[in-house]
């Protein structure tokens, strides 16, 4: 099943698949174990004539170690996750990379708007540039996300970056992601962008779409929409 997932196209792709993969491996074998031990439970102690049930008060060690082994048993399993998943979690979502570039995302009922910084290179100024729908990015770069709401929750989710954050209304939340450069194709590769939060009776209509160029493709692209690209800080 775990074939079934989209490629990863982003830098820290691999971390996440990783603890999906301990995720899987885990609940698959104690769902085996477990559907196991209920199968030979319901032939075992079925009904039959002459044999009454028996009343198990629970107060014996051998008995309450049917229930204090196993909360062992999911203790050290819930650590062995926590792990591998904390390292993954400090590095994607609590520390953002010192260098990038800047792009403010705005979602509303129902569209996103991208922000990128204008001829200045600063955020938020008056020759700031909105592109509805679109994430332009170069591959190999890290973009640095101000993830916002105009109204109610929404969730910006790229399964190919391995990246979902949803987006509180009042809040600003920062991201970042960086892609692989052998994902940017030729010239330019686009990816899906839904919002993953149910938002509204537009909800459905909500998409958008991440467009990773080349080096050279962002440079043609940001000088006809971006006049002149902004630089990676």
């Amino acid at each position: 099943m775990l074939s079934w997932f989209p490629q990863n196209i982003s830098t820290f792709g691999g971390d996440i698949d990783q603890v999906f993969t301990l995720i899987y491996r885990i609940v698959g074998v104690w769902f085996l174990a477990a559907e196991g031990v209920l199968i030979y439970f319901v032939l075992r102690y079925r009904r039959r004539p002459g044999r009454a049930a028996a009343y198990v008060r629970g107060d014996r060690w051998g008995q309450l170690a049917w229930v204090l082994v196993p909360a062992v048993v999911v203790l050290a399993l819930d650590l062995s996750i926590d792990s591998v998943s904390a390292p993954a979690w400090a590095r994607i979502k609590e520390r953002l990379p010192a260098t990038g570039m800047d792009v403010i995302v705005t979602a509303k009922q129902f569209n996103w708007r991208f922000t990128y910084p204008g001829p200045d290179g600063r955020l938020e100024t008056p020759d700031d540039v909105t592109v509805d729908n679109e994430l332009h990015v170069p591959a190999g770069e890290n973009v640095r996300l101000a993830l916002r709401s105009e109204d109610v929750l929404h969730s910006f989710f790229v399964p190919a970056l391995r990246l979902k954050q949803d987006l509180i209304p009042g809040r600003t939340i920062k991201a970042w992601f960086n892609v692989e450069p052998a994902h940017a194709g030729t010239t330019s590769t686009t990816y899906e962008l839904p919002c993953a939060e149910l938002c509204g009776f537009g909800h459905y209509t909500m998409r958008g779409f991440l467009v990773v160029h080349t080096p050279d493709d962002w440079k043609k692209w940001a000088a006809e929409h971006l006049a002149p690209p902004p630089a990676v800080q």
